[in-house]
């Protein structure tokens, strides 16, 4: 091979030549001319790059375009920039922090000159002055200052987010150079890689605004964040907006208080306050996996939510945990209101003296924690300080492991279908920074569960360093009706914390042994499942979860004896039942019934009174017709079975 030239590997194995020099967009050009046209940034060894990067041979590489997964997450940055040049262009006086891609789109928090703030009818304005960039087809163009020169330059521009951000890349990471990135006047610190200009955006919308303390502190500045999504095409960005119409139709912070299941009080943020029909959802919940409790064989169990102070220092909780918990004092003790329930179960555990016969040994408790989260990330009941976790612990031997994450495996399969999702897809997770226990420990356990997972035939993908400080673990998720990935259940091991608390066994060798302590829970927030239940129904809850699952409702007062004594036999006979007795027209009764999707609506006038009879409307089938209640209760019974 010349001097003068280099050589880097392909996707596909092959190699090609290049002369000295040669950049990724000079790669692209090389393999054809229409890939050169649709090339936005450089794979190399395996790190996103952009095409103006150099190449020095040796290296593998790989030509991203909209095709490729990566694409839609570089666009999406691009607009980010492209939307902080746009508020410049309209609020000269504002501040600009950070703006990052996200999941299904990107957002920037932004301090606005004192009252002047945008309100939602400014999005449109901004978006348009969007358009011109991104018309204009802006080269990105990166380069790289020392820090010194960098917080000057952004001083001088009275971007005082920027500073600090330098200064503390100075300061926490020893950076003596940061990377900047110009489209057209504006420019910007960020590390990169973006597209080669902003006429590769393609579609875009603006979405919302929102409030956001810098850097998430509530004692700093609240910012101003605006949101966005960009797709390659207008289609795409289309049919993403209409999935966020249903999302907001669909939103369990509008249908909670719709359909009388919860409320949030500003006396006691984050904490729901559940009203009779969601209490019996919840409820309904529980029932359905203490079905799988007692089919599994597990022991019901309740401990105290309030604990000494240092059995957080035994657990390992204080030293990962202390600043999401609460405490409180007494005389001269400290205690917490718990944040997790296993510690409890330990000393459960430890209270009696177990032999090898006794295991595994499954505990089950619906205990409610307690999450000292900041009000600003708070966000209905997906995001709660306090909630009721379906919590079990499993103390069990190392060869008893595979047929116990087995167990949970198909209990987790039967309970997902039954609450109306179609699959379940597992992830398991490695090993954090920030964790206890040696590597031989760590070593042994993650083996466990993936040997746990290839016996039982399952498939999962692999999501390293994000275990539970105590030990790996497997996270279940399903996809709900608008096709959004939600972590539900999750099955740890752990061979530390039963070392921590000293548990034992007595062995068949008439030794003490240390149990393998699993963690495991099947929909794990109570809370936050119903909330994802109830958006992914639309509200909507199938027959046999429906809090209200038949309304009566009575033409006139005169009928309201007779609604009472329907309701009531259906009762008797295991339907959940209510009466609509308001002084209201039986219009406006349907129509109130229909925004509270009961299953049924049963109308009662004086033609089904004569009759001993209902006329029944379904949701599901439309005009029943009329039945006799008991015949109703038999229907229901079959639907719900």
């Amino acid at each position: 091979m010349p001097e003068t030239s280099l050589k880097v590997e392909l996707p596909d194995g092959s190699e090609l030549e290049l002369e000295n020099g040669a950049t990724g967009a000079d790669a692209a050009a090389a393999i054809g001319p229409g890939l050169a046209k649709a090339a936005l940034a450089l794979k190399v060894n395996g790190e996103l790059r952009d095409l103006s990067a150099l190449l020095t041979g040796g290296e593998r590489i790989e030509v991203i375009t909209e095709k490729s997964p990566e694409a839609l997450e570089l666009v999406r940055h691009d607009a980010a920039h492209v939307l902080a040049e746009a508020v410049l262009d309209l609020w000269p006086g504002a501040k600009i922090s950070i703006g990052p891609p996200i999941d299904n789109g990107f957002y920037y928090d932004i301090e606005f000159p004192d009252g002047d703030a945008p309100a939602p009818e400014d999005l449109e304005r901004i978006e348009e002055r969007m358009r011109e960039h991104v018309a204009a087809d802006e080269p990105f163009e990166r380069r790289e200052l020392g820090t010194d020169e960098a917080i000057e330059h952004f001083r001088a521009e009275g971007q005082d987010y920027k500073v600090e951000l330098i200064e503390d890349l100075t300061r926490d990471e020893g950076a003596e150079t940061v990377t900047l990135y110009r489209n057209g006047p504006f420019e910007d610190l960020c590390r990169g890689p973006h597209g080669p200009s902003t006429g590769h955006i393609g579609a875009f919308k603006l979405t919302s605004l929102a409030g956001a303390y810098w850097r998430g502190d509530e004692t700093r500045q609240m910012l101003t964040r605006v949101y966005g999504t960009a797709f390659h095409d207008q289609r795409s960005l289309d049919r993403h907006l209409e999935m966020l119409e249903q999302a907001r139709e669909r939103d369990h912070r509008r249908l909670g208080p719709e359909l009388d299941l919860f409320r949030f009080r500003p006396e006691s943020p984050g904490m729901p306050f559940w009203l009779p029909n969601g209490s019996a959802l919840l409820e309904l919940m529980q029932e359905e996996v203490r079905v799988q409790l007692r089919k599994r064989g597990y022991r019901e169990i309740r401990t105290p939510e309030v604990l000494d102070e240092e059995l957080w220092h035994r657990s390992g909780h204080w030293d990962n945990y202390k600043d999401n918990m609460y405490f409180m004092g007494s005389g001269d003790r400290r205690y917490a209101l718990r944040p997790m329930n296993c510690p409890g179960a330990c000393l459960v555990f430890g209270a009696e003296r177990h032999s090898y016969r006794d295991l595994p040994l499954r505990l089950a408790e619906f205990g409610k924690v307690f999450r000292n989260e900041r009000e600003g990330v708070l966000h209905g009941l997906l995001r709660v300080r306090s909630f009721t976790q379906d919590d079990g612990h499993i103390y069990c031997t190392e060869d008893q492991i595979p047929g116990e994450v087995l167990d949970v495996l198909e209990a987790i399969d039967e309970l997902y279908t039954r609450f109306g999702f179609a699959g379940v897809q597992l992830e398991l997770s490695t090993r954090p920074e920030k964790s206890i226990g040696t590597a031989e420990q760590w070593e042994r356990a993650e083996a466990a569960l993936r040997e746990a997972l290839e016996d039982a035939g399952r498939e999962y993908e692999l999501n390293p360093g994000d275990g539970a400080f105590y030990g790996p673990k497997i996270d279940f998720h399903v996809t709900d009706a608008l096709g959004r990935s939600w972590q539900l259940g999750t099955c740890q091991l752990d061979f530390f914390m039963p070392e921590r608390f000293d548990l034992a066994y007595t062995g068949a060798d008439n030794a003490e042994h240390t149990p393998v302590m699993i963690h495991r829970a099947l929909l794990g927030s109570m809370e936050r499942f119903a909330g994802i239940l109830v958006e992914h129904h639309g509200g909507r809850l199938p027959l046999w979860l429906a809090p209200v699952q038949a309304l009566v409702l009575p033409v006139a007062d005169r009928h309201n004896d007779y609604a009472i004594g329907v309701a009531g036999e259906l009762k008797r006979a295991g339907v959940r039942a209510e009466v609509d007795e308001r002084s209201e027209s039986v219009g406006r009764k349907i129509r109130d019934a229909e925004l509270s999707k009961a299953p049924y609506m049963l109308v009662v006038g004086d033609r089904e009174q004569e009759a001993g009879a209902i006329s029944v409307r379904s949701h599901e089938g439309g005009d029943v017709g009329q039945l006799r209640p008991a015949e109703l209760a038999g229907r229901i019974a079959a639907e719900t079975g």
